[in-house]
């Protein structure tokens, strides 16, 4: 059994296949996206993580799998989506900026983005 799980801009969707490649139980959550200012978009990382978790679970659910039943797991992310962490708590220290979000344009580098309020 595999579960494949694809967080994208908008939402999350998991899909979990059998040994065919029958696709065997899913679920899909939206996100908020936020939008502060004109060309900014941002994400909460902490809900990117709950509502990752909880469709994970329902799509297991939906596939009527119990513990230990996977024999891998496939994922698919935003990719220039970025968010820096905390190193000591583990915890967002800002919300996530989205590919489309216009603070690092031109910049070459997303870390160069600045985090402003």
């Amino acid at each position: 059994m595999i579960l494949a799980i694809d967080q994208g801009t908008s939402g999350t969707t998991c899909l979990v296949f059998d040994g065919d490649a029958e696709l065997i139980g899913r679920a899909y959550r939206e996100l908020e996206q936020h939008f502060p200012r004109p060309g900014w978009v941002e994400h909460d990382a902490a809900e990117i993580w709950d509502v990752t978790h909880a469709v994970a679970g329902e799509a297991l659910d939906d596939a009527g799998l119990g513990p230990g039943e996977l024999a891998a797991v496939g994922i698919t992310n935003q990719r220039e989506t970025v968010v820096v962490w905390d190193p000591a708590t583990g915890e967002p220290l800002h919300h996530a900026l989205v590919w489309q979000d216009r603070r690092t344009a031109g910049s070459g580098l997303i870390a160069c983005a600045r985090f402003q309020t």
